[in-house]
C-alpha cells in the first residue's frame, strides 16, 4: 500500500474516531449558570445510536443519540447553589467544572444593550468594584445568516473587574442587582447587535406567512437578487481612498477629520428579516432561561405602527420555540432623543414607544421601563445605563421574587370632559404623582375637532387625577403627554417612575403606511 493510501486511510479513520465523540455546544461550559427549579436541557452530538449519560448533583440520567447523531435529555428541576460538576459521558467524557444552578436572562436587542460598562459613567468605579464569582457572563458573537446556526463561538466567565469591561452595562447592572438583593448566582447571556431590527430575530417563515410583512420580504428579495458584492467592494475601495485623501488635508488643516466610510454587506447584516434568528438566537434556543431582557426599537421607529404586531410577534415565537412557557419578558422603552421639543409635533419615536407599551396588553408576563428623562439630545446611547438597570430590574425583584416594591410606571387609564377642561384619571400612582425640578406641570398637549394640538396647563386634582385645558381649545377631546421624540415633561410617582408616555386619541398614525 502506497504512502498516499496509508496516510488517506489513517486521515479517514481520525475523522471517523473524533466524529463518535459526545460533544455539545458552546452554550455549556466551564463556569456556567443552569436555570434552577426548570427541567433543563442538555443537548449535543454523539456517534449515532450512542449511549449517554450525564450526570450532576447526584443527579444521572441516560438517553441514546439518534440516526443523525443528536441527542437530548432533560434534568430534573434543581434549587440554586453550588458549585458543580456536569459531567457526560459516552466513548469518550466531558466534565464542566464550577456549575452553578441559579437565575439565567438573555440581554438582547441593538446597540443599547450591547453598550458596554466600560462606556458608561463611572465605568472605573463599575468595573473596579465587579467581584461576583457568582455572577457569570457569555457573549452571542455577532453572526447573521439566513442558514440555522447549531453552535456559537463563545465561552462563560465568571464576573471579574476585567471580564465585565466588554459586557453590556444594561445586562450587567440588572444581574447585579438581582444577585445582590437575593443571593442568587446569575447567568447573563449578551446576545445583542447594534443597530439591528427588530425582523432580524424573527423566524422568516413566521413574517412570510403573514401578509402584514408581504412589503417587507418584497424588498428584501430583491436585494438578495441584484446585490452584487464585487461591485460593492469596488465602491467601498474608491470611498476610502477618497476618506483618506479628506482626512490628511484635514489634518494639515487643523479639522475634523471626516467619518470613516464602512463596508456593509446587507446578506450578512443585521437588518435582513431571520438573520439574526439563525445566527445568534437559533444556537442557544433550548437553554435554560428565567426570562428576557430586550433594548431595541430606534431601528424599527420608522415603522412604528408596523411594531404593534412585530414586536408581539417576536416575543411569542421565542417563547414558543423555547418550550417553557410564557417566561418574562421585559423591555426598555425609547429614551429621549435630538433637540428637545417647545411645541407639540408628530414623532416616529412617540409612536415606537407607544407599540412598546401596546405590547403589555397584547402579552402576558411582560413589562417596561419607561426613560423619557434618561436620554441624551445629542447621543443616542444615553450613558446613565444603572438608572436605565434600575427600572428595569424592578420587574423581576417585584414579581419574580415577590418584593413589595413599585415596579411599573403610571399608565394613562380614563378621561373625562368637563367644559373646556379635561381630567385624566392614572393607574399605578403608588403614593401619588408628583412633578420634578419645578411645580408646573409639564409634557401635555391638547385638541379639539381640528386635530391640532396646543400646549397646555395642568394641575393636580388628587393623587391619581390630573386636570388639563388651553385657553387656545374651547372644547377638548384629546390629551397628549410627552408626545415628541424629546419632549419636555416631569411627571413622576413620589418614588421616582415617571409618568409613561401617552395619547388619549386614536388618530392615523403617521408611520401607519411605512411597512
Amino acid at each position: 500500500m502506497n504512502k498516499v493510501c496509508v496516510l488517506f486511510l489513517s486521515s479517514f479513520f481520525l475523522l471517523i474516531s473524533a466524529s463518535a465523540e459526545v460533544s455539545l455546544p458552546n452554550i455549556f461550559n466551564n463556569d456556567m449558570v443552569l436555570q434552577q427549579e426548570l427541567d433543563n436541557k442538555i443537548w449535543g452530538w454523539a456517534q449515532p445510536q450512542e449511549a449517554i449519560s450525564v450526570e450532576i448533583a447526584g443527579q444521572k440520567h441516560k438517553t441514546v443519540a439518534d440516526a443523525e447523531g443528536n441527542w437530548s435529555l432533560k434534568l430534573k428541576p434543581q434549587k440554586w447553589g453550588g458549585p458543580y460538576e456536569l459531567k457526560i459521558t459516552a466513548s469518550n467524557e466531558i466534565k464542566f467544572a464550577n456549575v452553578m444552578f441559579g437565575e439565567v436572562w438573555l440581554c438582547s436587542g441593538q446597540s443599547n444593550m450591547g453598550w458596554t460598562v466600560s462606556n458608561s459613567y463611572d465605568a472605573d468605579l463599575e468595573s473596579m468594584t465587579a467581584n461576583f464569582p457568582n455572577i457569570r457572563l457569555i457573549k452571542v458573537p455577532l453572526v447573521g445568516t439566513q442558514e440555522p446556526q447549531k453552535n456559537i463561538n463563545s465561552k462563560w466567565e465568571v464576573c471579574t473587574p476585567e471580564t465585565v469591561k466588554s459586557f453590556s452595562a444594561v445586562g450587567y447592572f440588572y444581574g447585579r442587582t438581582l444577585h445582590q438583593s437575593t443571593k442568587i448566582p446569575v447567568g447573563l447571556i449578551m446576545d445583542a447587535w447594534g443597530g439591528s431590527a427588530c425582523e432580524a430575530w424573527i423566524n422568516r417563515d413566521l413574517l412570510k406567512a403573514d401578509s402584514k410583512y408581504k412589503e417587507m420580504i418584497t424588498r428584501w428579495k430583491k436585494t438578495e437578487s441584484t446585490w452584487n458584492e464585487t461591485e460593492a467592494k469596488a465602491k467601498y475601495t474608491k470611498q476610502l481612498a477618497t476618506w483618506k485623501v479628506k482626512s490628511e488635508q484635514a489634518k494639515k488643516e487643523n479639522k475634523p477629520t471626516p467619518r470613516k466610510p464602512r463596508y456593509r454587506n446587507p446578506l450578512t447584516g443585521q437588518h435582513r428579516p431571520a438573520n439574526l434568528y439563525n445566527g445568534m438566537i437559533k444556537p442557544i434556543i433550548g437553554y435554560g432561561l428565567r426570562g428576557a431582557i430586550w433594548y431595541q426599537g430606534e431601528t424599527n421607529a420608522g415603522r412604528a405602527y408596523q411594531y404593534r404586531d412585530l414586536f408581539p410577534l417576536m416575543i411569542k415565537s421565542w417563547r414558543d420555540e423555547w418550550g417553557i412557557g410564557n417566561f418574562p419578558f421585559y423591555w426598555v422603552q425609547l429614551a429621549d432623543f435630538q433637540k428637545e421639543a417647545t411645541s407639540p409635533q408628530q414623532s416616529s419615536w412617540a409612536e415606537l414607544r407607544e407599540a412598546q407599551t401596546m405590547t403589555m396588553d397584547k402579552l402576558p408576563n411582560t413589562g417596561e421601563a419607561v426613560i423619557i428623562d434618561l436620554g441624551e439630545d445629542k447621543d443616542i446611547h444615553p450613558r446613565n445605563k444603572q438608572k436605565v438597570a434600575q427600572r428595569l430590574v424592578r420587574w423581576p425583584l417585584a414579581k419574580i421574587h415577590k418584593n413589595k416594591i413599585p415596579f411599573a410606571s403610571p399608565r394613562y387609564k380614563s378621561m373625562k370632559t368637563i367644559g373646556n377642561k379635561v381630567q385624566l384619571t392614572f393607574v399605578n400612582t403608588d403614593k401619588g404623582l408628583d412633578t420634578f425640578d419645578t411645580k408646573e406641570l409639564l409634557g401635555f398637549t391638547i385638541a379639539g375637532e381640528n386635530k391640532k394640538f396646543s400646549n397646555a396647563k395642568a394641575k393636580f386634582i388628587n393623587s391619581t387625577t390630573i386636570e388639563i385645558w388651553s385657553d387656545d381649545v374651547a372644547s377638548p377631546i384629546a390629551v397628549r403627554y410627552a408626545w415628541a421624540t424629546n419632549p419636555i415633561c416631569n411627571i413622576y410617582t413620589k418614588g421616582g417612575l415617571p409618568l409613561t408616555p401617552f395619547r388619549t386619541d386614536e388618530w392615523p398614525s403617521v408611520t401607519i403606511n411605512n411597512k
